[in-house]
């Protein structure tokens, strides 16, 4: 795909305030029989209006439930929600009008062309017939997509697809673009490009709440995150915050050519610690906030049991040491 220009946008402003979304002790429950699963457990959220914030965390940990709940997709089980200023339960039909959402699944028209897609959901919020071809087709040249406008939409890519599902979101101008698991199942080159229009968007003064799963992703575009795991709110902040105050760890892990074990006891007694150490067969892995000498200590003590190294590798604080930190367990998509 050619590189897309800067996608102009000038989203409605947000009605007498500041702030974009907001939540609190918002919960859903669902009901399966005589069973009853916790979704999503008390979350208190705030999005301030032109924001880029994310909500991360792996499948299942809540966070479509939230994007449902607030896009009025899903009905809470407690608490409230505001969107754009308008209360979600109360004025459903208001924050309708006022949000643009992308869902995971593939929801355009197969059986119409790519600019009747996006023209046909202006005239759905008043557009004239005129005006609101005017606007596909200025979206679709902004999304390096004009050559697609009279193609059927089940002739596109998957990258190509969740671009028009961009363009028609913006349609209507929103002021609050959702934008859930927007690049899960798009090649490599398709992600990058919808990174490129979703900055692009932002830096137009577009108001985005992204979900995802990548822990690259959420770092590159997202101003705030908040972490979600188990319908669970276990940390909200920069994503630099996030890895700072959440005593992110320093991962170091070796590989021998035999067990790890001998190597085990002696590796819990290095200075500085405590350490969290977890042997997995011929692996060894410490977890620290203090990593000064430890990798030396593996290399010499291994030497000392008569293992040989096949591989070591030291790991930074990161999100992924930040989730592991904060969950007790790795981060698996």
């Amino acid at each position: 795909m050619k590189t897309a220009p800067a996608l102009h946008h000038q989203p409605v402003t947000l009605a007498d305030t500041a702030t974009a979304i907001r939540t609190e002790g918002l919960r859903k429950v669902y009901q399966r029989g005589q069973d009853s699963l916790v979704a999503l457990e008390g979350l208190d959220l705030t999005v301030d209006k032109g924001e880029f914030f994310g909500l991360l965390g792996t499948n299942g940990a809540g966070k479509s439930t939230t994007i449902g709940m607030l896009t009025t997709l899903v009905t809470p089980t407690a608490g409230s929600a505001w969107v754009a200023g308008h209360e979600v339960s109360a004025d459903p039909v208001g924050v309708k009008s006022r949000i643009g959402v992308v869902s995971q699944a593939n929801t355009l028209d197969r059986a119409l062309t790519v600019l009747d897609n996006l023209a046909f959901r202006g005239r759905y919020f008043g557009l004239s017939a005129s005006a609101a071809r005017r606007r596909a087709l200025d979206l679709l040249e902004q999304l390096a997509l004009a050559d697609k406008a009279s193609a059927k939409a089940h002739h596109l890519s998957g990258g190509q697809a969740r671009r028009v599902m961009i363009g028609r979101a913006l349609m209507h101008l929103p002021e609050v673009l959702f934008l859930d698991e927007p690049t899960a199942g798009v090649d490599p080159q398709a992600r990058e490009d919808l990174w490129q229009i979703i900055g692009s968007l932002h830096e137009g003064g577009q108001t985005v709440v992204l979900t995802t799963h990548y822990l690259d992703e959420a770092e590159a575009l997202c101003q705030r995150l908040a972490v979600i795991d188990h319908g669970h709110l276990l940390a909200c902040d920069t994503p630099e915050a996030i890895k700072a105050t959440s005593g992110a760890q320093t991962v170091i892990t070796v590989r021998y050519d035999a067990a790890a074990e001998p190597v085990a006891d002696a590796v819990r007694r290095i200075p500085g610690g405590p350490h969290v150490v977890i042997v997995d067969g011929p692996n060894i892995q410490v977890r620290t906030t203090r990593p000064d000498g430890v990798l030396g200590h593996l290399l010499r003590e291994g030497g000392a049991a008569g293992l040989t190294v096949r591989d070591a590798a030291t790991t930074p604080p990161s999100l992924q040491t930040a989730f592991l930190t904060l969950t007790g367990r790795d981060y698996q998509p």
